[in-house]
C-alpha cells in the first residue's frame, strides 16, 4: 500500500488538525504570522481544528512577555485556536507517558549515543554531500 494510503487509513482526511508552535523568544514576526495563517486557513478550509502550542523549552530565551505578544498578534490577526495554548514545559508528564507506551509497544527505542558521536556523524555525512540523518545504531539494543 502506498504511504499516502497508509496515512489516510490512520487519520481520515476529514479529521484535519493543524498547529502553530512558536518559540516565545520575541514578537510574532511576519514569517511566523504567515505560517500561522497557512495552518489556520488549511484547518478552516477542511473543517479541521487549529492548535496553538507554545515551544517554551528554551528556558534562557523564552519570556512571558513574548508569549503575551505572540497571543496578542494572533488575536489581532483573528487567528483563533481551537485547542491550547499548550505549553511544552507543562506537558512533560504526558510526553513521558506516550514515550513509555511507544517503548513498550516496540514503536520507539532509546538512543544511547553521545552528542559528540551524533555531531561527528552529522559532519561526516555533510562532508560527503549526504543529507544528515541518524544511522539507527541503537535501534536493536535491548
Amino acid at each position: 500500500m502506498p504511504v499516502v494510503g497508509i496515512f489516510l487509513n490512520v487519520r481520515p482526511f476529514h479529521e484535519i488538525k493543524t498547529r502553530f508552535a512558536p518559540s516565545p523568544t520575541g514578537y510574532l514576526h511576519v514569517g511566523g504570522a504567515r505560517t500561522a495563517l497557512y495552518s489556520w486557513l488549511f484547518a478552516r478550509n477542511h473543517g479541521g481544528e487549529f492548535v496553538l502550542r507554545i515551544e517554551d523549552t528554551d528556558l534562557e530565551r523564552s519570556t512571558p512577555e513574548a508569549i503575551e505578544a505572540i497571543m496578542d498578534g494572533m488575536n489581532w490577526l483573528s487567528l483563533e485556536w481551537d485547542e491550547g495554548p499548550y505549553y511544552q514545559t507543562k506537558r512533560f508528564d504526558r510526553y513521558n507517558a506516550v514515550i513509555d507506551q511507544m517503548l513498550e509497544e516496540g514503536t520507539a527505542y532509546k538512543c544511547y549515543c553521545s552528542k559528540e558521536r551524533l555531531e561527528a556523524l552529522r559532519e561526516e555525512q555533510m562532508a560527503k554531500g549526504e543529507k544528515p540523518r541518524y544511522d539507527g545504531r541503537c535501534r536493536h539494543k535491548p
